[in-house]
């Protein structure tokens, strides 16, 4: 069994591809969703080099992307520098103004910060009706077994298909610091159905889950599941 986990990390390193681009049709569907609704604003945190931020910019007039990293917030900076709709901010994610976003996207990012209190930061910053968004990376569990299994036989096919050429290095979109989740899906569920009361969240192939939680309209209440 080792051998062929070694065999598949080195074929994936040749043939790389991004899980979260998996899931770029999660966010954009939303994305749709808060602009019909008259949103304006998108927060992508920890938005790496941008391609997510890019795409977020074909929907919504303005789009802030937050990157901790030094150097990748250069390059996404670099990129977006002749742009009116894309800001990119160095920084960590934190005492946002309040009721200023209209869509806060996480996409493998949630996992570098305090869980509960991000959340009820997140919370803090959407204006009613607005949305919070997450591509998350968990702690596996014996539930994520099959899910795996899965993710493993496909990832190399999918990498091959996205990337047919070798390649001699990661692209620039993944070469941002990464991080070990520390919480399982239960208990990341757990939290956040504390802080986002109704919150929907469903597993995922690819070892990610996704979530999404719409702010109340003034004067509703959101109940938890």
């Amino acid at each position: 069994m080792g051998r062929i986990l070694t065999a598949l990390n080195r074929f994936n390193a040749a043939h790389p591809w991004s899980h979260n681009d998996a899931y770029a049709w999660f966010v954009l569907r939303h994305a749709r969703a808060v602009r019909r609704a008259g949103g304006r604003t998108a927060v992508d945190v920890g938005c790496g080099t941008g391609n997510l931020a890019a795409r977020l910019a074909g929907i919504l007039p303005e789009v802030i992307g937050i990157e901790p990293d030094l150097a990748t917030a250069r390059v996404a900076a670099r990129r977006f520098a002749a742009s009116d709709r894309v800001c990119i901010e160095q920084r960590r994610f934190g005492d946002e103004p309040y009721g200023s976003y209209d869509l806060i996207v996480f996409v493998a990012s949630l996992h570098h910060m305090p869980l509960r209190a991000t959340l009820a930061q997140a919370r803090a910053a959407l204006r009613p009706g607005g949305r919070i968004l997450i591509v998350g990376v968990a702690s596996e569990a014996s539930a994520d077994a099959l899910r795996s299994l899965v993710s493993l036989a496909v990832n190399p096919i999918v990498g091959l298909l996205r990337h047919p050429h070798p390649a001699t290095a990661p692209p620039a979109s993944m070469r941002a610091p990464t991080a070990e989740p520390l919480e399982t899906f239960d208990e990341i569920h757990a939290v956040a159905a504390g802080e986002l009361p109704g919150i929907r969240m469903r597993r995922r192939l690819f070892w990610r889950y996704t979530a999404y939680w719409t702010a109340p309209l003034r004067g509703e209440v959101h109940h938890a599941e």
